[in-house]
């Protein structure tokens, strides 16, 4: 149900109104579908991404009101947040915040995709997070990473190169949401140039040729798909 111009609250609304918009924009079997892509519907509403985004672009930028959606629980409150959220004023402590909650792949990929690769923090939470147990924080560090090698065009190609020995290291973490995360970045990391597809070829050689399981998942993975590209 795409959000009408008229419907869409105003900047300046509160964090009530644009939650009770939500619940009503929520479809059952948007929520019901939700099952098929592994994300849980226990606090889902039931509503596309791009309803949310069209919303976001309606609301505008409001760090007050990106926090007070991300304390409302819901998965698309939280998304919603994502969007309307200002980078400039996110911090450190935030994203920390924000991190310990993600609870699902989608949540943990939109936050790191849509915003935390434009803060300046962003580099330092690949490393902090990395370090982290739980398997959708731990994610978080490389779907960052990813994040990062796809849209920070103006990044030398050093810390991308640097981050390598991270992506081996961990690409023996045999749960199934991390190593797709490792996955991704390997590969984003290697689409970038030429120098920097060289050195993450010979990362994914490494690990294609490895005695762990999930290591040689993502070696593979990602050599074929540098393959593709040369074609």
């Amino acid at each position: 149900m795409p959000v009408r111009k008229s419907a869409a609250p105003g900047p300046g609304h509160s964090v009530d109104v644009v939650v009770a918009l939500l619940k009503r924009l929520g479809s059952k079997r948007v929520r019901d579908g939700l099952a098929r892509f592994a994300i849980p519907a226990d606090n889902a509403l039931g509503i596309p991404v791009g309803d949310l985004r069209d919303l976001g672009k309606r609301l505008g930028r409001s760090h007050e009101l990106a926090l007070a959606l991300w304390d409302a629980g819901w998965l698309e409150a939280r998304m919603l947040a994502v969007f309307v959220e200002e980078p400039a004023r996110v911090t450190a402590a935030q994203m920390d915040c924000w991190c310990k909650d993600f609870d699902n792949w989608a949540i943990c990929d939109h936050a790191c995709f849509h915003l935390f690769d434009r803060t300046p923090h962003a580099w330092r939470k690949v490393e902090q997070w990395a370090k982290r147990r739980p398997e959708f924080e731990k994610r978080a560090a490389f779907a960052l990473l990813a994040s990062l090698a796809l849209h920070d065009k103006k990044c030398a190609d050093e810390p991308f190169v640097e981050s390598l020995p991270l992506i081996e290291q961990t690409a023996t973490d045999g749960r199934n949401f991390v190593k797709k995360a490792v996955n991704w970045a390997l590969r984003a990391i290697g689409n970038r140039n030429a120098k920097t597809r060289a050195a993450a070829i010979k990362v994914a050689r490494r690990l294609a040729d490895s005695s762990n399981a999930a290591a040689r998942w993502v070696g593979k993975d990602a050599l074929r798909e540098f393959k593709r590209r040369e074609t």
